[in-house]
């Protein structure tokens, strides 16, 4: 059969996107993460007492959605809410979640160094400004 599509960069784009992310997921489920959750986690060790707004701006999750998310990580044992004002609450790593976010970021760089291993090595200092100019 002829194909057109991986003519178009977006349809190589998300191709490629969808195949990395279900391998990254896997890995991830291993240690009963999800890519959004170990994002979370990973954003929480740079950035404590961090709030959940900025964390889902940072994100571009909506309050509605990032609400469950923080409920079933803080749930879990892996973050804790800390009072910064009268009115507002960082969110911090607990001892758990810190171990459990050094497991990640071990599957995570595992899986970024073979991720660019498949990418030729003259187009690899390229990739990430390539991929950052289209959604930054």
């Amino acid at each position: 059969m002829r194909d057109p599509l991986p003519s178009y960069p977006g349809y190589s784009l998300r191709r490629a996107a969808n195949a990395t992310a279900a391998d990254l997921s896997a890995r991830l489920g291993a240690i009963g993460m999800k890519q959004v959750d170990a994002s979370i986690l990973l954003l929480l060790a740079d950035n404590p007492e961090v709030t959940a707004s900025a964390l889902g701006r940072q994100l571009d999750i909506q309050r509605a959605n990032m609400v469950p998310l923080l409920k079933r990580l803080e749930d879990a044992g892996l973050i804790a809410r800390t009072p910064i004002d009268g009115k507002s609450q960082g969110l911090a790593l607990t001892e758990e979640g810190r171990e459990t976010m050094t497991k990640a970021r071990v599957i995570i760089d595992r899986f970024e160094s073979e991720l660019l291993a498949r990418v030729p090595a003259e187009h690899r200092d390229h990739l990430l400004p390539a991929l950052d100019a289209l959604w930054r």
